[in-house]
């Protein structure tokens, strides 16, 4: 008798198997959940694949012999529509910030949570910033009274404020120099070069970072000898009237963290979503193609983001903020910067593609590498070292600034700065790779 149960479950268990999950033993994949992929980000417009010249035209003389046209395919993603500005720049810092009072202050528990569900075993049962309680801009730690407040946490807090012969009389300033934001990345370019290395380990392509994230508002006397920009030094970041302005006097580590910190922001909300890992893309700066490619507005060779071939339009209007003349920073409507949202978009929806201010991207300075790069998304990187050559720490800047003439507005003109340099013309807009082929498919 047992032995005919026991053939009764051999014969159920074979049934199961091959009317099951398996498929009736054939392939059927193992899919991951299913969930919607059209979706564009708050901010971002959506730039389509497709194929396009890039470079310098036949026409300009100059400029074709170190930057010739080339056909060139470029994949779908998103980018944000206008530069990054001070408030988008500030919810970073503020977070930076709030993120090292609260641990200062001993992780206190009116501003922890635990995660909830399977993921709190998984975790280990680890504590994690409930920022809904931190409140807007960190209102709950920074004010002394009221319920909820740090209240008797905030002498723990000195820290983080100029003292002594630093600080100015009657004022209580942050000491931008203690705030760093500590990320850790792989290394695609070192792990492309060394992962069939059978002695080599994960950690050896693991690059990690403590970048100052604080713009240094000095640029604005830095930058120009002889010129009354105090006001600026003292203003531009935190008044209220600059908040739409683009950030600048930020380097390009510095832009590259804050892409960080943005990937890991959506991260939490995705998760607490219950969304797939990775359901979108890291952000990150722009290729220096990527970045031509979207400023052309999907027209093919032409000369600026809005068209072209003139800087006015028909009215006789500039159509973006640069320098139009000699000492004349004002005819085209602004000074200095001028709010992100200034100026016609193209016909991506882009604003400022051209003018206001430069912007960093991905790519690696080198006209050496131009002939050598592939005809399908190129693009020529290198992370530079504390200790590599400076010439190995140039990455490539577009779109031309408020300070500068009208031929850095060209969407073919690229030129250079140093990646660890900060300047009051230069600022960044991120981008995000669209995982899959085309969103309107």
């Amino acid at each position: 008798m047992k032995k005919i149960y026991l053939l009764a479950i051999m014969g159920i268990s074979v049934l199961l198997s091959s009317c099951g999950h398996g498929g009736q033993g054939e392939l059927v994949g193992a899919y991951n959940r299913k969930f919607k992929n059209n979706r564009i980000p708050l901010g971002m417009v959506y730039i389509p694949p497709g194929h396009t010249p890039l470079g310098g035209s036949d026409e300009d003389i100059t400029f074709s012999q170190n930057g010739p046209s080339r056909m060139t395919t470029i994949s779908a993603f998103f980018m944000d529509q206008t530069e990054i500005s001070n408030a988008e720049y500030r919810q970073f810092t503020n977070w930076v910030r709030d993120s090292i009072a609260i641990s200062m202050m001993g992780n206190p528990q009116q501003f922890m949570m635990n995660p909830k569900g399977k993921n709190a075993d998984a975790l280990g049962g680890e504590k994690y910033i409930n920022w809904k309680a931190v409140g807007t801009n960190g209102a709950n730690i920074w004010r002394n009274k009221g319920k909820g407040g740090a209240g008797a946490q905030a002498a723990q807090l000195d820290g983080m404020y100029y003292s002594g012969l630093d600080a100015l009389p009657g004022r209580k300033e942050f000491d931008v120099r203690k705030f760093e934001y500590n990320y850790a990345e792989l290394n695609m370019d070192k792990a492309a070069l060394g992962h069939k290395n059978p002695n080599s380990k994960r950690q050896d392509y693991i690059d990690r970072y403590n970048i100052a994230i604080y713009p240094d508002t000095m640029v604005w006397k830095t930058d120009y000898s002889y010129s009354q920009n105090d006001p600026m030094v003292r203003g531009y970041y935190n008044h209220p009237s600059y908040d739409d302005y683009p950030v600048v006097g930020v380097s390009w580590e510095q832009a590259k963290a804050f892409s960080h910190w943005r990937t890991r922001l959506y991260d939490g909300v995705a998760q607490a979503r219950k969304m797939p890992t990775g359901s979108r893309s890291d952000y990150r700066l722009p290729a220096e193609t990527e970045f031509e490619y979207a400023a052309r507005g999907g027209n093919t060779k032409t000369k600026y983001p809005w068209g072209g071939p003139y800087i006015r339009n028909t009215k006789g209007c500039l159509q973006a903020n640069f320098k139009p003349g000699r000492g004349d920073y004002s005819s085209d409507g602004g000074i200095y910067t001028v709010g992100v949202r200034s100026y016609f978009p193209n016909d991506y929806g882009l604003y400022n593609m051209s003018g206001n201010v430069s912007e960093w991207t991905l790519t690696a300075y080198n006209k050496g590498a131009s002939p050598l790069l592939h005809d399908l998304n190129p693009n020529f990187t290198y992370v530079a070292g504390p200790n590599d050559s400076k010439y190995l720490k140039r990455k490539v800047v577009k779109g031309g600034s408020w300070k500068d003439t009208g031929y850095f507005l060209q969407n073919a003109v690229s030129t250079y700065e140093y990646q660890d340099t900060q300047r009051s013309y230069i600022g960044f807009r991120c981008v995000s790779s669209y995982p899959g082929t085309d969103l309107r498919n």
